[in-house]
């Protein structure tokens, strides 16, 4: 199993939208253990501070910063885009990962609601890509977006979710096609269920569910976030230069089957509470 010290990102600059908790953390914190200057964006300051904190300590020699701003305000976006640019000059890897998240069947689901998630994950993620966009474009920028498996896989009562990350995925393919003559690359990760984060507690709260999600992936054991920042390093390299417009899920063999049925049996319990 690879890790940070096996890359290098020396002198890179990095940039993890939503990098201040979860999956986006780790890989916040794998690139600056690679060696990267690193900047994470959230909306909770607090959050932002200790996130910061975290990368000093796995790179003490790098830059690194936080910004504050939510992806669906486009002038705080502008603002917070200025900052990195003032500091960082230009961007090497933009991961986007700004997501959100509830568990609702779609009866219940108001339209405010599937509005919200759809705003957060796929017109942010859009909103993200555009502001970074003319600090990347130039042979050998990257983009890494963080998916589900909500994007190909029909979930009980997930539908706002499914919707908003089916448009992120065709988000990645169409911009690989259009920004791929620049030199510069787009690719998309889906993680499986990843233990320890607040979408995965969200949607299975108990031990006893968690472990059944496990028992349902073929590799019988539930992600970590550093699987994820693994895929994360390697996408970002130049091992991956040949690659771009792909989705790449890192689930264990979730999404083979598994996932399908797992997910109805945890929507007909949450159907019940």
């Amino acid at each position: 199993m690879f890790n940070a010290t096996m890359f290098n990102y020396q002198g890179k600059n990095v940039v993890v939208v939503g990098g201040t908790s979860g999956i986006n953390l780790a890989i916040a914190i794998a690139f600056a253990q690679a060696g990267a200057n690193v900047a994470v964006a959230s909306r909770s300051q607090d959050k932002i501070d200790a996130a910061v904190l975290q990368l000093q300590q796995a790179n003490p020699d790098g830059i690194h910063l936080g910004v504050s701003f939510d992806v669906r305000d486009l002038s705080a976006l502008e603002v917070g885009f200025d900052n990195i640019a003032s500091e960082f000059g230009f961007i090497d890897v933009l991961v986007s990962g700004a997501a959100g998240n509830f568990p609702a069947s779609a009866a219940k689901l108001s339209a405010n609601g599937f509005k919200s998630v759809m705003d957060i994950d796929l017109l942010g993620s859009f909103q993200v890509l555009k502001q970074a966009y003319p600090l990347l474009r130039r042979p050998n920028g990257n983009i890494i977006q963080i998916s589900a498996p909500q994007a190909s896989i029909a979930m009980p009562m997930q539908v706002h979710v499914c919707a908003a990350k089916a448009g992120v995925d065709m988000l990645t393919r169409t911009l690989a096609l259009e920004w791929g003559c620049e030199g510069l690359r787009i690719n998309s990760i889906m993680p499986g269920p990843i233990a320890n984060t607040e979408g995965f507690n969200r949607l299975a709260p108990s031990s006893a569910l968690q472990q059944k999600v496990a028992q349902s992936v073929p590799l019988k054991r539930n992600g970590t976030g550093q699987d994820i920042a693994n895929a994360a390093l390697f996408l970002g390299s130049e091992l991956a230069s040949y690659i771009t417009g792909v989705v790449l899920p890192v689930d264990g063999g979730w999404s083979l089957g598994g996932a399908s049925i797992a997910m109805t049996e945890l929507g007909e319990l949450a159907a019940k509470m």
